[in-house]
């Protein structure tokens, strides 16, 4: 099995706060490097089977932790998506060599076009999964991302709202019964309700793979049209059957599949 490796450090904003963020790694130091940014108020374990596939084919790994998860640290009200893709960036510049394959996943695919089109020196491509942000989900997907972060349900009601909003029929939904970060998810919504969707939706130009989820209640499938019709040749769009908007542990050995080919070519 490949070995993770934890990292830490710090940077100051404008206003001269310290954030500290940390992660975590794999793969060899020489390997091409690929960030991983995860989704709405998860942490970046969430990409650990798909990580350890890539680094296991020669690639680097890392994983940032957003702030309020791990180690991560620092003003957590008042951001946008461009504050936050800076923390990206400083964990690029001091972690790896750039410049790198930038994936996301949901909230994450946010963030790593905010950070391509913020900082196209650092990216090279992005590779999007569940990427929504501009079709409306439904009124129902949106309670049930709310009721996610719910402390206040029940185990049973919990696990209800991770089913509708995160998987597909008949895909089991506890293995995301536990990393739901409230506090974490308010920052980050509030960071996208703050940015301009059209600061990032096109990544700055950059290529792209969009794999989209075909049960996917959160990010609708529309998203992913949306971008394929504005990049034509420059945007790879890949369907996943069988997977809602959780997708990483649904359909596992076909997402690392896909993105290995698109990594190779």
């Amino acid at each position: 099995m490949a070995s993770f490796e934890p990292y830490e450090t710090i940077r100051k904003d404008k206003d001269g706060q310290e954030i500290h963020l940390t992660g975590r790694a794999v793969g060899m130091a020489d390997g091409k490097p690929i960030v991983m940014l995860a989704s709405l108020g998860r942490p970046g374990s969430d990409f650990d089977d798909l990580a350890e596939r890539l680094a296991l084919k020669g690639y680097r790994v890392i994983l940032p932790e957003p702030r309020g998860i791990g180690g991560s640290t620092g003003p957590m009200k008042g951001l946008t998506l461009h504050d936050l893709a800076a923390d990206v960036a400083y964990v690029v510049e001091t972690q790896t060599a750039a410049p790198v394959t930038m994936l996301g996943h949901a909230f994450g695919n946010r963030l790593a076009r905010t950070t391509a089109a913020d900082y196209p020196a650092l990216v090279s491509r992005v590779i999007l999964l569940a990427c929504g942000g501009l079709i409306e989900m439904p009124e129902e997907s949106r309670e049930a991302l709310i009721g996610c972060f719910d402390e206040s349900l029940s185990p049973e009601a919990h696990i209800e709202c991770v089913r509708k909003g995160f998987f597909a029929d008949g895909n089991d939904p506890e293995v995301w019964r536990d990393g739901w970060y409230p506090q974490v998810m308010r920052m980050q919504s509030s960071a996208v309700r703050k940015t301009d969707v059209e600061d990032w939706w096109e990544a700055g130009g950059q290529p792209m793979l969009v794999v989209q989820a075909m049960d996917d209640v959160i990010a609708l499938p529309a998203n992913a049209h949306d971008l394929k019709k504005r990049f034509g040749e420059l945007a790879t769009l890949a369907e996943l059957a069988n997977a809602g908007h959780a997708m990483l542990p649904e359909q596992p050995a076909e997402i690392a599949r896909i993105v290995e080919h698109y990594l190779a070519t």
